[in-house]
């Protein structure tokens, strides 16, 4: 799906690790792909500021790092997609490949494995940023 909108998009990254977060930031950049918005970044560490962020609206993918604790991305990435109205799409973090199945259950659209690869993450979120809707509700 094409955007239609000329501005950034917001992606929020949520893991309790700051050098996960600021991984993904660097590996993502300021655009994963030619054909999506520029990106920018809001951090949170705890779920409730996760909630807090979705709850405000604007954000348009999440990146959730599935190794989190005490609440880690799957299971937080199940929560938001029960209980956000028109939740963005997800790239989860997961630790290990055999742990897709998992984030299949938390209904992730996509999965990246860490540690973070800047291509595989990259392309990842462009992924994610292209199911999103074309205009903000």
């Amino acid at each position: 799906m094409e955007s239609t909108a000329t501005g950034p998009v917001n992606v929020l990254v949520y893991s309790d690790d700051a050098n996960t977060r600021e991984q993904v930031r660097l590996a993502a950049g300021r655009r994963p792909a030619a054909d999506v918005p520029p990106v920018e970044y809001v951090e949170c560490a705890t779920l409730p500021a996760v909630l807090a962020e979705l709850e405000r609206g604007g954000i348009d993918a999440c990146v959730l790092d599935g190794e989190a604790v005490p609440a880690g991305g799957m299971g937080v990435c199940r929560q938001i997609k029960d209980e956000i109205f028109q939740c963005p799409p997800v790239l989860l973090i997961i630790g290990r490949p055999q742990d897709a199945w998992l984030a299949t259950w938390s209904r992730a659209e996509a999965t990246v494995a860490h540690p973070v690869d800047p291509a595989a993450l990259a392309d990842g979120l462009a992924e994610v940023l292209r199911l999103r809707p074309a205009v903000r509700a």
